[in-house]
């Protein structure tokens, strides 16, 4: 079987198991790694944001993967979960966003090794900018948060990268850009609370976005309200008011439910073996395990929200 042919298979095998894959030049590698370092360099990336999210990519291919000939991008559908805490006789719900459970990229990873091995070609995963490649690849377009869009997904997907030998015939690199729809629309920009999302430049303020803080360990800085948090980890408030999503906001997962006494281990910011294994599988589907401490950070500022005294 040919590069070509091949090539289709594995698109066709995604489609499949319900993916959506572009498959582009690993040449365009270095676009990546250019595209990044000049925006650091023109000062559009905060320092620290800078080197936690951007500066730790495997650009340098011939290290870890020298017979590299394509980058395979992968889109899985992913809907939000609602979680349901059982705390002092009340029962409350919040919500983990999509993108956190990485289920999908082994689903993904199975089908493209499915695709390529009988034709003699192999993959692996790949640690490169996802959103940036998904966009360039032409899979997917931004909106005006910075966030990835697929048609009739919204952005309520997860992106995977994964490197392969297979060369590449037909090749599909574009410019970065926003969607059609974002540029006469600021619904994403008057909904954040904390003003990540300008006006005035295409890249968001990402040292300013709530999911950024609600993702490190540590204290939230003074900033920020706590009347801003919405999510046991992420944000969902620029997604629920964007247009793309319509008619998707309000699907959700099975999710999960925690009882009495594992909610209160959950607020004590115990670690992932601590935990009794039915908490631990819970956490484990929800793609939250090894953040359990972390978690317990935003469960409680959560629960703070709605029981009047100090929780955790």
């Amino acid at each position: 079987m040919d590069a070509s042919a091949t090539a289709r298979r594995v698109l066709s095998r995604l489609e499949q198991v319900g993916c959506r894959g572009r498959i582009v030049s690993v040449q365009h590698v270095n676009d990546l790694k250019n595209g990044i370092g000049l925006s650091h360099q023109q000062g559009l990336f905060d320092e620290v944001f800078y080197r936690e999210r951007l500066s730790g990519f495997q650009f340098r291919l011939s290290e870890t993967c020298p017979e590299a000939r394509s980058i395979i991008v992968t889109s899985s559908p992913q809907l939000q979960q609602k979680v349901t805490f059982r705390f002092e006789g009340r029962t409350l719900t919040f919500v983990v966003p999509p993108t956190y459970s990485g289920h999908t990229d082994q689903i993904a990873e199975k089908a493209i090794r499915e695709a390529l091995t009988p034709a003699g070609f192999t993959t692996q995963a790949a640690h490169l900018p996802a959103k940036l490649v998904a966009v360039r690849s032409g899979l997917a377009e931004y909106g005006r948060n910075n966030i990835t869009y697929i048609e009739g997904w919204g952005s309520f997907h997860r992106l995977k990268v994964f490197l392969s030998d297979l060369p590449v015939v037909d090749d599909s690199w574009v410019e970065a850009g926003l969607m059609q729809q974002c540029r006469q629309c600021s619904a994403c920009i008057k909904k954040c609370p904390t003003r990540a999302i300008p006006g005035d430049r295409f890249l968001i303020r990402a040292e300013r976005c709530l999911t950024f803080h609600n993702e490190r360990e540590g204290e939230f800085p003074g900033w920020i309200d706590p009347a801003w948090h919405n999510c046991l980890v992420g944000c969902m408030l620029c997604q629920t008011v964007c247009p793309a999503n319509r008619g998707l906001r309000q699907r959700f997962g099975p999710g999960e439910s925690f009882d009495e006494e594992e909610t209160k281990l959950l607020t004590k910011g115990v670690s992932p073996d601590e935990l009794p294994a039915p908490a631990a599988d819970k956490l484990k589907r929800l793609g939250l395990l090894e953040d359990a401490v972390l978690i317990s950070r935003n469960l409680n500022a959560l629960l703070r929200q709605h029981l009047p005294r100090e929780c955790g």
